[in-house]
């Protein structure tokens, strides 16, 4: 049978076309970049910051990150905070999304205690921007959950909901006279399939049968919960808004096959749907053919009800609509098989639940990450598929960018860029409600477990200099000419080494 990925390579060959350069980004898009705390703030015991997640399983397991590092300093945005704004002025950036530290602000993640020291530097960092006309994109939670709530079970207690709604509301006061983009959780699959259904993110809890599905209920309703407290009680004399971002990676059938098809669409839900559908689906809760699925699992393997825990009626009444946009953390994508490429996988799990195989073709450029790879139209696919799923959702693309080794040149990331960006105009033109695109990310930082042996940024970090010296790569001369043009020159060339600031943006 015709495989389906024959004609998204030509499409991959096709997608730097002269003809295609003079399309024109609008000029209210938002240009930005993004960051997340625990990877370059450094400072993680400084100034009355209390211990987080990845704190306390860099210093006391270090050897599950790939270079026995840790964010201890990073990049030390802490206290380079003024050279960062610097860089976004370089850029010529409209945006910058950034995290709070949960702990640097409540040091033991409850509301009792709040940190000055913390707060002051939140409020130097956005005063910062805000000076020079950059817009803070703020993200409430970026994966460093506080370790006392992790130590009372972090997203499996179903308090957490509470807590994180006090962390909000704090948030939203101390800052949303200034801050009008809120996102209360940066990518809930990696905080839950990963942090809890499996060992690949703190705090590894391999709770592999529940431990996504417990966190997933729990994290929608804390998500809906900081919704409520912002759209209730701030939103008016604040004017802001606020929503999610969800990793949304495409997952197309391998072939043309009805079985093929419909793997990947059980593998859309696993990945992404259970925790979208409860949020921007008109029926709400996770979804019908995923639930159907883990039920019949679950009996098969002696459970008396089915591991996925149930919305009641009222839950699904208070998530559903929960946003004011829909955030979209995107960087590749994925071939699916119902009958090749399968894997073993822990009985139970998510992944034994989905039962399907996963394939990235070879020809797919493969970036320094061994999961990264320039799949063609990716974006595209992704945003017309959750339009035609959820309907005209304003959407932010929130991360997307490219790895490099320490030394590796950065063409890679230049070719990676500018495909998705293509790949961002062919949504604009099939109608999609994109508002804004953050570039992942202004810097190098800490890249979870793989330490310092992945570069993602913009600007390459001297992480051997105490002064973490920031020097632009080729790729952000790059990124600053679309910026600065709102088109896409493939055979631009920076002829300078030295950015500099255009002064009257």
């Amino acid at each position: 049978m015709k495989l389906a990925f024959i004609f998204s390579l030509a499409v991959l060959g096709c997608c730097a076309l002269p003809s295609k350069q003079q399309r024109r980004f609008p000029d209210d898009f938002l240009f930005g970049t993004a960051t997340a705390s625990y990877q370059i703030e450094g400072a993680w015991n400084v100034d009355g910051k209390g211990e987080n997640i990845w704190d306390h399983m860099t210093h006391n397991t270090p050897e599950v990150i790939k270079d026995q590092s840790n964010g201890d300093i990073a990049a030390d945005s802490y206290t380079n905070y003024k050279r960062d704004v610097e860089m976004m002025r370089e850029l010529g950036l409209d945006a910058y999304r950034f995290s709070l530290s949960w702990s640097r602000i409540l040091p033991n993640g409850l509301s009792n205690n709040i940190n000055e020291a913390g707060v002051a530097f939140y409020n130097n960092y956005i005063n910062e921007m805000l000076k020079y006309n950059i817009t803070p994109i703020v993200t409430l939670y970026h994966w460093d959950l506080p370790q006392k709530l992790a130590d009372m079970g972090g997203f499996m207690n179903p308090l957490i909901t509470d807590w994180f709604e006090e962390y909000a509301r704090i948030a939203y006061d101390l800052f949303g006279d200034r801050v009008k983009h809120w996102i209360t959780f940066n990518e809930p699959r990696e905080i839950c399939f990963e942090g809890y259904g499996s060992t690949t993110k703190a705090p590894r809890a391999n709770l592999t049968d529940v431990g996504t599905y417990i966190c997933a209920k729990n994290l929608v309703i804390a998500h809906a919960k900081a919704y409520y407290a912002y759209n209730n009680y701030f939103k008016q004399r604040q004017g802001g808004e606020c929503g999610i971002t969800i990793s949304v990676n495409w997952f197309g059938p391998l072939t043309e096959s009805s079985e093929d098809e419909a793997a990947a669409e059980i593998k859309r839900q696993s990945e992404w749907g259970i925790y979208a559908e409860p949020i921007f689906s008109q029926q709400g809760g996770f979804p019908r053919e995923f639930t159907e699925k883990v039920a019949q699992k679950s009996v098969e393997q002696g459970y008396s009800s089915s591991r996925l825990p149930e919305f009641t009626e009222e839950e699904k009444n208070y998530v559903r609509g929960a946003y004011d946009f829909f955030g979209v953390n995107h960087y590749t994508a994925y071939l699916i098989s119902a009958s090749e490429y399968l894997s073993d996988f822990a009985v139970p799990s998510l992944n034994d639940d989905v039962g399907v195989g996963t394939y990235s073709p070879p020809e797919w450029p493969l970036s320094n990450s061994t999961w990264l790879r320039l799949a063609p139209n990716s974006i595209y696919n992704s945003l017309t598929h959750l339009k035609a799923r959820y309907g005209d959702v304003k959407f932010y693309i929130t991360e997307n960018g490219w790895s490099e080794s320490v030394t590796g040149n950065d063409e890679g990331r230049i070719r990676y860029y500018r495909a998705a960006l293509e790949s961002v105009l062919d949504s604009l033109d099939a109608g999609v409600n994109l508002k804004g695109y953050m570039a992942w990310s202004l810097m190098d930082n800490f890249e979870w477990m793989e330490g310092y042996t992945e570069r993602f940024g913009l600007y390459a970090v001297d992480f051997e200099d105490p002064a973490r010296t920031r020097t632009p790569n080729k790729s952000a001369f790059v990124y600053k000419q679309i910026i600065k043009t709102r088109v896409i020159d493939h055979d631009y060339e920076p002829d300078s080494t030295t950015m500099t600031i255009d002064e009257g943006r």
